[in-house]
């Protein structure tokens, strides 16, 4: 089962795509929240669907897509995952899984536009897979506990400023990986029953150009390892995004170019759908608010004009 949310930033709606049919899933819930996933969401939505009690949205084409999940409470992210990467960003594979945290406000949708940090010169993309939690998880005794607390998966773009991140970072990595938009998420999130979670094929492209190709079975840590370890540090709560870790192929390794204002980045993996997202460059607003924001009416303003 697919599950999306639809419609204006702040405003989506909740949906369930069943045989390429989306159907209003707000008979059943006000939003794919954290107490809709650990309430039975497939068996309260295939109910429904059913009893005939959703109504099919025909023009579900034509609406925003939001990110799957209403804002989470925390995004926890695994680090240098995939061994390749690992060595392209000239470290050895960990023996533990590394943790660091990303802001709720990053998550975003999957073709939003995403704006370039004031200052930045080295933007980059990351592919991953995403692990949105089901049920509460606490001191989970075996990884094989792991499984029943997860509600799905999703494709997420874990955007990161390189040097935020390594460069005036302190020793922790969050200050390169939090900046509004840096988490674009979905299309949708599809359930566990639907993906073979260990062998997913993941792609980057960056303007139609190829730049990681890889595959799930390749992680270093699975995904019922990470939930398993992350739960005897953190209560792990419905609705929670777990970012698992990119493969090699991002700028970061030397190969390719940063981002720039006009870039046009392609994520895909294999039966979670796709997602793209055009970068734009830092603009003050007369509110305050980023420029490339639909939501805002603020006429923009340039540095030069601000400095006069």
């Amino acid at each position: 089962m697919k599950f999306a949310r639809l419609g204006e930033a702040g405003r989506e709606i909740p949906v369930v795509i069943d045989a390429d049919r989306t159907f209003d899933l707000r008979p059943v819930t006000s939003d794919v929240d954290g107490a809709f996933l650990a309430d039975e969401p497939v068996a309260r939505t295939r109910a429904a669907l059913d009893a005939g009690e959703l109504t099919e949205l025909t023009d579900a084409d034509q609406l925003r897509i939001g990110a799957p999940i209403a804002r989470p409470s925390a995004v926890i992210c695994i680090g240098q995952n995939y061994a390749a990467h690992a060595r392209e960003s000239g470290s050895e594979p960990p023996t533990v899984p590394i943790m660091f945290l990303k802001t709720p406000n990053t998550v975003v949708g999957p073709n939003d536009t995403v704006t370039i940090p004031r200052g930045s010169e080295k933007t980059d993309w990351e592919v991953e897979l995403g692990i949105v939690i089901g049920a509460r998880a606490a001191y989970l005794d075996s990884v094989d506990e792991a499984a029943a607390h997860i509600a799905g998966y999703v494709v997420a773009n874990d955007v990161s400023e390189r040097a935020f991140q390594m460069e005036v970072s302190g020793g922790q990595w969050s200050k390169g990986k939090i900046a509004f938009g840096f988490n674009p998420t979905g299309p949708w999130l599809v359930t566990p029953d639907e993906v073979d979670v260990d062998n997913l094929t993941l792609k980057s492209f960056v303007n139609g150009e190829a730049r990681q190709d890889s595959n799930t079975n390749d992680m270093i840590f699975d995904v019922r390892t990470i939930v398993h370890h992350l739960s005897q540090y953190v209560t792990l709560e419905p609705g929670d995004l777990i970012l698992t870790g990119t493969p090699q192929g991002v700028a970061f390794g030397g190969k390719f170019p940063y981002l720039k204002a006009g870039d046009v980045v392609d994520i895909e993996i294999e039966g979670l759908g796709a997602q793209r997202q055009e970068f734009v460059a830092w603009e003050r607003t007369k509110c305050g608010a980023l420029s490339g924001r639909s939501e805002t009416k603020c006429d923009v303003l340039s540095e030069r004009s601000e400095t006069k």
